[in-house]
C-alpha cells in the first residue's frame, strides 16, 4: 500500500469511526486542533494507563505528580524557554504560507507544488510559548504562558516531592499532561499539533558521567522495548542520536525514537540526559535551595535527570498506522488489544427476535462490569463485524437460536476472522487471558 494512500485512508477512517475529528469542525476548524470522539477518546486513555502502569504501578523507583498547565512565567525565563524556544521562520511572497527554515523538506515540496516561483522572506525568530492573560481588570492582566512543555511543572515539584514521600536517588517523577505551542507550520494529521499530550519521566541520579551514561542506555532500551510490546514493528523504529551541534541546550546526550512513517522517519519520543540544567537554573531564579541530600553520606548535590518523553497523540498516530489492515475488501485495525477501545462487542444474531436480545443482553450487561464492551443489533451481522473490525474491537460475540439450546455463543476473532463456540460461564475468563496475553 502507498504510504500517502495509508494516511489518507487512515484519517477518513478516524473520522467516519469517531476515533478523531478535525477541531472546531462546524466553525470551520482551527488548525492544529483535533477532538478525540468516543473510541480514539478510549484508546488515547488505554494508552496513557498502560504507560502509568508501566512507569509508575509497576515500579518502586518511580511516583507521580500532576502539575498545573499555567506556572508563575518566571519558570520560564529559568527554564530558557522564553530565550531559546524559538525556531527560524521564513514567508512565501506570493501566498504567505509560513514554515520553519530548518525544515528544507517543506519547502521544497512548497515550491514544487506552488503554480508561481515562490519567493522567500529572510528568517526571523518565532516564539513557541502561547502567551495568555490571568486577571479580572482590563488592562492590568498579568501576562502568563500555557506550558510548552510538562518538563518544568517536575522540577519546580521536586523538593516538595522528595521532602513529601520516601524516595531515594535513583528516583524518578511521572507525569501526563497537556502543552501549547505556537506551531508554524502544523500538519501530517495529528504529528504535529498546537495542543498535544506528553507521558515524561524526569528520572534523577547522582552527578556522575558513568551513571548517567548507564540510565540514558537503560531507558533507550525500556522505551524501545515497550512500543515493540504495543504492536510496532522493530523494523519500523530507530534510533536517532543527536549530534553534539544538533542537541537542544540543556542536553548531555539525546536520542530520539523514530518511526517509518508515511512522510519519512519522525520522532515521537525522546531520551535526554539534561545533566543539572533545570534543578541549578530553577534554583538561581527562585532563589531556594534545590539540592538533595543524600541520607547515606550526609552530603548534598544538585541530581542529574535522564529524561524519557513521549507525544501520546504522536504515539496514537503511529500505532493506528502500524495496526490499519486490509485483507481483500476487509479492513480492520490490528491493535493491541489491551490498547483497542472496546474489547468486545456483543450481537443477537437477529434484532427482532426478544429471545436473542434480552439473553445477548444478560451476557453485555455482565461483561460490562469488568471491561468496555459495545452493543450493536443494527442491520445485519456482516455490516456489524465490519464496523467493529474497523475499530479494532478484537472480539465479537454472538447469540444464536444454539445459544438458547446450550448456553453457548460464538467468538469471533477479529485478525482471523475465525469463529469457535464457547460456554457463556468461560466467557470472561477467556476474554480476560486473551486481552492480557503476552504478544512477544
Amino acid at each position: 500500500m502507498d504510504k500517502q494512500n495509508l494516511l489518507e485512508k487512515l484519517v477518513a477512517l478516524c473520522k467516519r469511526r469517531g476515533i478523531i475529528f478535525p477541531g472546531s469542525e462546524i466553525y470551520g476548524g482551527l488548525g492544529g486542533t483535533w477532538d478525540f470522539g468516543p473510541v480514539g477518546a478510549e484508546i488515547k486513555k488505554n494508552l496513557k494507563d498502560l504507560w502509568w502502569k508501566e512507569m509508575v504501578q509497576l515500579r518502586d523507583d518511580v511516583v507521580g505528580i500532576d502539575s498545573a498547565i499555567i506556572l508563575n512565567p518566571r519558570v520560564w525565563e529559568a527554564s530558557g524557554h522564553v530565550e531559546a524556544f524559538t525556531d527560524p521562520l521564513v514567508e512565501c511572497k506570493v501566498c504567505h504560507a509560513r514554515f520553519r527554515a530548518d525544515h528544507p523538506e517543506e519547502i521544497a515540496e512548497h515550491e514544487k507544488t506552488h503554480d508561481k516561483k515562490p519567493q522567500w522572506t529572510d528568517p526571523q525568530k518565532f516564539n513557541l510559548l502561547v502567551r495568555s492573560y490571568l486577571g479580572v481588570l482590563e488592562g492590568k492582566e498579568t501576562e502568563v504562558f500555557l506550558r510548552g512543555e510538562i518538563t518544568q511543572g517536575v522540577h519546580v515539584d521536586f523538593k516538595n516531592v522528595v521532602n513529601s514521600t520516601r524516595v531515594r536517588i535513583p528516583f524518578g517523577i511521572a507525569q501526563i499532561g497537556k502543552a501549547f505551542r505556537n506551531e508554524i507550520t502544523p500538519g501530517n494529521f495529528i504529528f504535529r499539533s498546537r495542543e498535544f499530550e506528553q507521558m515524561e519521566v524526569q528520572f534523577f541520579i547522582k552527578p556522575d558521567e558513568q551513571e548517567g551514561m548507564k540510565w540514558f542506555e537503560y531507558w533507550k532500551k525500556n522505551r524501545l522495548d515497550w512500543y515493540i510490546s504495543l504492536g510496532i514493528s522493530p523494523d519500523h523504529l530507530r534510533f536517532h542520536d543527536h549530534e553534539e551541534g544538533e542537541r537542544a541546550h540543556y542536553a548531555k546526550a539525546a536520542t530520539d525514537i523514530e518511526y517509518d512513517a508515511p512522510w519519512g522517519w519522525a520522532e515521537f519520543m525522546g531520551i535526554h540526559h539534561r545533566g543539572d540544567w533545570d534543578l541549578s537554573r530553577h534554583q538561581k531564579f527562585s532563589g531556594q535551595d534545590l539540592t538533595y541530600k543524600d541520607p547515606e553520606t550526609g552530603g548534598s548535590f544538585l541530581p542529574w535527570d535522564i529524561e524519557t518523553s513521549a507525544g501520546v497523540d504522536r504515539s496514537i498516530l503511529f500505532l493506528l498506522l502500524e495496526a490499519y489492515q486490509e485483507d481483500g475488501k476487509r479492513v480492520y485495525l490490528k491493535l493491541d488489544p489491551r490498547l483497542a477501545a472496546y474489547k468486545a462487542a456483543v450481537f443477537p444474531l437477529l434484532a427482532n427476535k426478544p429471545e436473542l436480545v434480552e439473553k445477548a443482553n444478560i451476557i453485555y450487561q455482565k461483561l460490562k462490569q469488568d471491561l468496555m464492551v459495545a452493543w450493536d443489533s443494527r442491520g445485519n451481522i456482516g455490516g456489524r463485524y465490519a464496523a467493529q473490525d474497523e475499530i479494532g474491537t478484537p472480539f465479537c460475540i454472538t447469540v444464536d437460536f444454539q445459544t438458547l439450546e446450550d448456553n453457548t455463543i460464538t467468538i469471533r476473532d477479529r485478525d482471523t476472522a475465525q469463529q469457535e463456540r464457547v460456554k457463556i460461564e468461560d466467557l470472561a475468563r477467556m476474554l480476560s487471558s486473551k486481552i492480557n496475553e503476552p504478544k512477544n
